[in-house]
């Protein structure tokens, strides 16, 4: 079957099923069955969505170029003021070896990946762009994460924003830390300095205006993992 019709047939599968059922209920009941939920969808989209395979956009795919959607939760675009907040820089931290802050340029000294891929919307588009950057794996191993870690959480400077992700998706080879979109440097409509990019997961996973990268032995949820949405995520 594919993936993302899986998917979408299952609507949000368990968790939305149970969210249906509890009316959005708060209750520690309710939360206590959200989380029963949630954890039987991960297992079984671990085991269907396996993400050996490379996402390769459709060769006859225009790209969406200015098209591409902007979302941010702030009021306004998230703009990095290095006046206020001094230089950018991306925290690599959590359960690691080596933990260490990587400013932009530092970022553009690892090794460099190109991907054309699709990026899947939970409302149901797709758009195709070419994304620069590094390898989350890479970065894995530069900070030598510890063999208990088995979630990673992305962290934003849009008002907190943050999404976690199972360690496995986020090593797969094109989950990257982008700074590049079309030949061109991340700019802030779209999450720059630099921001999370897979076609593994859909967009609310894709942490923009990236802050930290924090390797975790539990899962933390996100943003909007915390108010419904599935936390896995796959597509």
């Amino acid at each position: 079957m594919d993936r993302r019709r899986f998917l979408r047939a299952g609507g949000f599968s368990l968790s939305a099923a149970f969210l249906g059922a509890c009316g959005l209920d708060r209750s520690e009941r309710a939360l206590h069955l959200l989380d029963v939920a949630e954890r039987k969808n991960e297992g079984v989209e671990r085991t269907l969505f396996r993400h050996a395979n490379m996402d390769t956009a459709n060769r006859n795919a225009k790209f969406a170029g200015a098209a591409f959607p902007s979302y941010y939760i702030a009021k306004t675009v998230p703009v990095w003021n290095e006046s206020t907040r001094g230089p950018w820089t991306l925290e690599v931290s959590g359960s690691v070896q080596r933990p260490t802050r990587l400013s932009l340029e530092d970022l553009r000294r690892l090794p460099m990946r190109r991907h054309r891929v699709d990026h899947f919307c939970v409302e149901g588009w797709n758009a195709v762009a070419i994304w620069e950057g590094v390898r989350v794996s890479d970065l894995a191993r530069v900070v030598g994460v510890n063999p208990d870690v088995g979630y990673v959480d992305f962290q934003s400077f849009d008002d907190d924003y943050h999404e976690s992700w199972d360690l496995e998706s986020a090593m797969h080879p094109q989950t990257l830390i982008a700074y590049g979109m079309d030949d061109h440097l991340l700019g802030p409509a779209h999450g720059g300095p630099a921001r999370l990019h897979s076609p593994i997961k859909l967009g609310y996973k894709l942490t923009k205006y990236l802050t930290k990268v924090v390797f975790l032995p539990k899962r933390n949820g996100g943003y909007w993992s915390d108010q419904g949405y599935e936390w896995y995520g796959g597509v």
